[in-house]
């Protein structure tokens, strides 16, 4: 794979996480804080744990570490895990340890994700299992932004 390429998933895959890099957006908001982690930063447990629709954006939060666990796996021995989604979204109510603990888990499974991107051969399946993580946690800021919008009013 070109660096090019490479490197373009890898600045977008930060850009979903932690917001843009400066001036400009690709796709969230320009400005800071839009990203994954200052989405969820703001937010209190109680707030993480409130139903809208049918589900929590703690839930969003850890089905979407769970996820990125799932691809640091595939990329680091090449193949699934075993792997339960039905228990990857029964979070709902959550304390503020147990928020915070999401929010840690996640962010440690982003670092170990931005680790594999340059350590990986890319192939087409590598490539493949990256921009399904992309795309996956992109989807998921944005529920949990429309989310924000009814907690936060």
């Amino acid at each position: 794979m070109s660096d090019a390429l490479r490197n373009a998933m890898e600045t977008m895959i930060k850009e979903t996480f932690e917001g843009p890099p400066g001036e400009g957006s690709m796709f969230t908001e320009s400005r800071p804080n839009s990203g994954l982690f200052g989405s969820l930063n703001q937010l209190t447990a109680n707030e993480a744990s409130t139903a809208v629709n049918g589900t929590t954006i703690a839930a969003h939060a850890d089905h979407t570490r769970f996820y990125l666990w799932g691809t640091n796996v595939i990329l680091k021995d090449g193949k699934q895990p075993e792997m339960d989604w039905g228990e990857s979204w029964k979070i709902n109510l959550v304390d503020e340890k147990r928020w915070n603990q999401i929010q840690e888990e996640l962010r440690h499974e982003y670092v170990t994700f931005l680790e594999r991107l340059n350590t990986i051969e890319w192939s087409e399946p590598p490539t493949k299992e990256v921009l399904g993580s992309l795309a996956h946690s992109a989807y998921h800021l944005g529920a949990i932004r429309q989310m924000l919008k009814v907690i936060k009013g």
